[in-house]
């Protein structure tokens, strides 16, 4: 594999089917702090049409996938108000080979989620 990629997705575990429409922003991290490398929305199958990163773009060090929930839970009317329990959920991660795929998915619900790395 000449280069890896990092896609991810989102479900909706309450209402037990795919998020569309949920903002993700994807960040390196490093001691200066964050950049800000990309940003998608997810499509009807909580999908992102293209993989965040790919190819040279992926490289060793750490990122952090900003999930724009609560925009999501509200106009899916699982939420309300200006304070929820979940608004914007941070995954912080490493790439230690940037050669493989890392898959990032959240899993969410108006008061719990879950990550785990893909395939």
């Amino acid at each position: 594999m000449s280069g890896g990629k990092l896609t991810t997705h989102v479900l909706d575990t309450a209402l037990g089917k795919p998020a569309a429409g949920v903002k993700i922003t994807l960040f390196r991290v490093t001691a200066a702090g964050h950049e800000k490398l990309a940003e998608t929305v997810t499509n009807a199958d909580g999908r992102t049409d293209a993989p965040m990163l790919l190819g040279a773009a992926l490289t060793v060090g750490s990122y952090e996938l900003v999930f724009s929930a609560g925009s999501y839970l509200r106009a899916s009317g699982q939420a309300q108000g200006d304070v929820l329990f979940l608004d914007e959920i941070p995954i912080r991660f490493g790439v230690p080979d940037a050669s493989a795929h890392y898959h990032v998915p959240l899993l969410i619900s108006p008061f719990a989620y879950s990550t785990y790395r893909g395939s």
